[in-house]
């Protein structure tokens, strides 16, 4: 009985062997399923560190690219053209008329001459519509005026006469304090200019800046129809992009 059950139990063992290590039938192919491997949440964190690294890299580059091209041409406009401010300077005053409305207000007609040069050699200046010349008594705007459009050529110097005109309410109190301040002979005023202008580099216009500028003058009266003396003039100018 021994015996027989060791010449079967090895057969049977063998046959089964058999079956597990035989090829598979031709013409039947068995696929199995491609699985892609799962990163884990680190690798996936580092390359969103990666991608956002590279983005901040590329768009540092092409700041530093435009800087240093903006610097270059900066230079090669100071080297070759020189550049320098217009120059100006307020040469009369007039008053027209300054005195109290119906309504309270104060109505003011000033005649303001200017002289404007321009220093370059080879740097054109076009005043563009919209400049304005104003003049205020502390911090109360008295009257403005409209800068005529024109063309400042190279080493040019220009007269400008502007008219200007105003209101401001509470006319009493400031046409008190004028007349107190001309007892005095020291009436301080600031002239500010806003002027839109285009530069001109040789053959090449560039856009639109403007010239801002604050004259302090210091006058002996303002007196209507009468030739006022300016004492003192200090004059500042910048340009704006």
């Amino acid at each position: 009985m021994g015996d027989n059950q060791q010449r079967v139990y090895p057969v049977l063992q063998m046959e089964a062997n058999k079956t597990k290590t035989s090829p598979a039938p031709r013409g039947k192919t068995e696929q199995l399923p491609i699985q892609r491997p799962i990163l884990p949440p680190l690798m996936v964190r580092n390359k969103k560190q990666n991608l956002c690294c590279k983005c901040f890299c590329w768009a540092l580059s092409l700041l530093i690219t435009a800087f240093i091209a903006l610097a270059v041409a900066i230079a090669v406009i100071y080297f070759v053209f020189h550049p320098k401010l217009p120059q100006y300077e307020v040469n009369s005053l007039r008053v027209t008329n300054l005195g109290i409305n119906l309504d309270l207000s104060l109505s003011a007609l000033f005649k303001v001459e200017i002289t404007a040069r321009n220093p370059n050699k080879k740097i054109g200046i076009y005043y563009k519509n919209g400049g304005r010349i104003g003049v205020w008594y502390t911090k109360i705007k008295l009257c403005e005026g409209p800068i005529p459009k024109f063309y400042h050529g190279h080493h040019n110097v220009t007269k400008l006469n502007v008219d200007l005109t105003g209101r401001a309410q509470y006319g009493n109190s400031i046409l008190s304090a004028l007349q107190q301040q001309q007892q005095t002979g020291h009436v301080p005023l600031d002239l500010k200019v806003d002027a839109p202008v285009a530069i001109k580099l040789g053959n090449l216009k560039l856009k639109k800046i403007q010239i801002l500028g604050k004259c302090k003058l210091v006058v002996d009266s303002l007196s209507t129809n009468n030739r006022i003396n300016i004492k003192a003039s200090d004059c500042s100018f910048k340009l704006k992009l």
